[in-house]
């Protein structure tokens, strides 16, 4: 289908540029008289013209969903027309990739695709979350409120991660310098040592020996493209296998037996699972449906089969508390404020509450 790109005036005169995919320019015109815009140009682009380069130093970030939905939201709710939104935030979102593919929903919604729909073409982009949300906003008839809660549940989001990637970056640094230090200190130090031991004529120890050994393997210069080719060779394998369905259960159950890892995981994992789990109720979201969601957002894909097993046990008239706590992976405080609030009838609230505490852990 050709591209065309337009130019036209809206009611206050102003002027509005855009791109457009349809069969001729009738369909363009059709398009912009339903918006009530009046044409001034309207040129098909020439294939091959359409440079569209999503770089990777333009990856959409959790904080450009969560000021996406702010925006929404902001205009919803001042009264502004959902397709009058797309075209406010395509012209004028900063992130590129975002921006291109907010063209992109924005015409799919002028051809008369819901919201919901057009996003779910964009899977890449928006969060499984974040789509369910707005499709669900749509049948209540309160977006407005979930783009409210989705900015919410995002700006926490960012705000964990950058605070991880913050914590994480001394360690990541040590670590780099420490091994530097080491290699240099086997290739360039060591070896100085080693005519000495040789003529001392004491035999040497097993640690000893094991680190001459590797002094010497590194020295090798004219293998040195072996080696690097068999660690290429290694996380190659390693990666393809921890993306296949074993590999990425196996790597998960991993990082919860290992003693200083585990419990990072667990605490983001009870983070997730609290706040979604809290934000789907608060909108009016089954839990059946709302357990469904939860499972693939935690991060994890031993702890997301836990939870759907507590969802078999939820629709055999289980509640939620228990089925939660003979999964033996959340800390003791998640199910039990679960049950305070089965039992007082504010589960959403409460769980608000755990996913805060656990933002702050």
């Amino acid at each position: 289908m050709p591209l065309y790109e337009y130019k036209a005036l809206n009611k206050a005169g102003e002027r509005i540029d855009g791109r457009y995919n349809a069969q001729n320019r009738n369909d363009i015109l059709q398009m912009l008289r339903k918006n009530q815009y009046h044409p001034v140009l309207i040129n098909e682009v020439a294939e091959g013209t359409d440079l569209r380069k999503i770089a990777i130093f333009n990856k959409v970030k959790t904080k450009d969903i969560a000021v996406f939905a702010r925006q929404f939201y902001a205009m919803l709710n001042a009264g502004i027309t959902i397709i009058q939104c797309l075209d406010i935030l395509r012209q004028q979102t900063e992130n590129k990739s975002l921006k291109e593919v907010i063209a992109k929903v924005y015409e799919s919604v002028q051809k008369g695709s819901t919201l919901s729909e057009s996003l779910k073409d964009h899977k890449n982009v928006f969060p499984e979350l974040f789509i369910y949300m707005v499709e669900a906003g749509e049948v209540s008839g309160t977006l407005d409120k979930i783009m409210e809660r989705m900015a919410a549940h995002y700006e926490k989001e960012s705000k964990i991660q950058n605070k991880i990637k913050g914590a994480m970056t001394y360690p990541i640094l040590l670590a780099a310098v420490s091994v530097g230090v080491v290699v240099f200190m086997l290739v360039a130090i060591l070896p100085t040592f080693l005519s000495m031991f040789e003529g001392s004529g004491v035999p040497l120890p097993g640690p000893t020996r094991f680190l001459l050994g590797i002094s010497n393997g590194l020295r090798l210069r004219q293998y040195w493209h072996i080696l690097l080719l068999a660690i290429g060779v290694i996380a190659y394998v390693v990666r393809r296998y921890i993306k296949t369905d074993n590999g990425r259960k196996a790597f998960d159950r991993l990082k919860l037996r290992l003693p200083v890892v585990k419990n990072t995981v667990v605490k983001i994992a009870a983070s997730r699972f609290t706040r979604t789990l809290s934000t789907l109720l608060a909108s009016g979201i089954p839990l059946l449906s709302a357990m469904d969601v939860v499972a693939r957002v935690v991060g994890n894909r031993v702890i997301a089969d836990g939870i759907l097993s507590a969802k078999e046990e939820l629709r055999k008239g289980f509640d939620l508390s228990g089925p939660i706590r003979r999964l033996d992976v959340f800390p003791p405080m998640v199910h039990s404020m679960i049950l305070i609030g089965e039992e007082s009838g504010t589960l959403d609230e409460v769980l608000r509450r755990t996913a805060d505490f656990y933002d702050e852990e």
